[in-house]
């Protein structure tokens, strides 16, 4: 069975604005332009950005590693993440880290 997507946004009730010939204000009083609006979504955009907070502290994306495990090895892993109240991928950051650590001069 197909799951029906609903919009995002929908548009707001009542006419179409010209923002270049109508004089529409926000709440404080300024007016509304083009720019006053793509500033605002791009204001929006930002505080919704999707995914998770970069794990390098700055506004770039970390890098991803993707891997297969057998079922029963994801298992354990989802086992554990729910036991610490975490995630998988935590799980599996904190195993490569620690085997990283354990063979660093292994090599």
């Amino acid at each position: 069975m197909a799951t029906k997507k609903h919009p995002r946004y929908g548009l707001a009730p009542g006419r179409d604005v010209d923002l270049d010939r109508d004089d529409v204000r926000d709440r404080r009083g300024r007016r509304i332009t083009p720019a006053y609006v793509d500033a605002a979504v791009d204001d929006v955009q930002a505080k919704t950005a999707r995914g998770r907070p970069s794990l390098t502290g700055r506004a770039s994306t970390s890098p991803q590693v993707t891997f297969r495990l057998p079922p029963a090895l994801r298992e354990q892993a989802e086992a554990q993440a729910r036991e610490e109240g975490t995630k998988v991928s935590a799980v599996a950051r904190k195993a490569l880290e620690e085997y990283l650590a354990r063979h660093r001069h292994a090599s």
